[in-house]
């Protein structure tokens, strides 16, 4: 019971070969109905885990790309819902600048301005900016940049005397020092 090679049993091979059922020695070794049936099963095993391996890798693909896309997107619009809402502010500060000041209307005119400066706090706050209070404090050079030295008895030495510009923070982080002068002994 010889079989030819190439014959529609043969075993196509990695190697461009065929496996007909040939032994080592030169002998015909027969296949039986389970040996084939079992290599049926494990090519068609292999050729359905080949096929889900090209399809996960596929969406992997468009995963990372679709990653760095939500990421470049989020880099340049991650502000928009903070910009939209400062909109609204440059808003009350244009209409502030176009009205014409009197002496009649300048009570008025500075309620607009002190009223459109606590909505701007008001919207860094709901934003996760923070002011950090500082006069009067110790000086942290974590959260302060000293500026200078200032005699005076007003203040305890190495509190902060001055403000130049407050220092924030966005949830936690620092995104702004302060800008401050730091209280020394008068000399006598």
């Amino acid at each position: 019971m010889s079989e030819k090679k190439g014959s529609d049993s043969d075993f196509p091979m990695e190697n461009g070969e065929t496996f007909n059922g040939n032994g080592a020695d030169g002998t015909d070794e027969v296949l039986s109905f389970g040996d084939r049936k079992k290599i049926d099963e494990l090519t068609a095993q292999l050729e359905n885990t080949k096929n889900e391996y090209l399809y996960l890798k596929a969406e992997f693909e468009n995963y990372k790309r679709n990653a760095i896309k939500e990421r470049s997107d989020l880099v340049r619009f991650g502000a928009e819902r903070l910009i939209r809402d400062l909109l609204g502010v440059l808003d009350n500060f244009e209409r502030a600048l176009e009205t014409k000041t009197t002496a009649e209307n300048f009570p008025n005119f500075v309620k607009g301005i002190e009223m459109t400066s606590a909505e701007l706090k008001s919207l860094l706050q709901r934003h996760g900016v923070q002011e950090v209070d500082t006069m009067g404090k110790p000086f942290d050079p974590h959260l302060h940049e000293a500026l200078g030295a200032e005699e005076t008895s007003n203040v305890p030495e190495g509190m902060i005397s001055k403000i130049f510009k407050k220092p924030y923070k966005l949830h936690e982080k620092l995104v702004r020092p302060g800008q401050v002068m730091v209280a020394k002994k008068p000399s006598q």
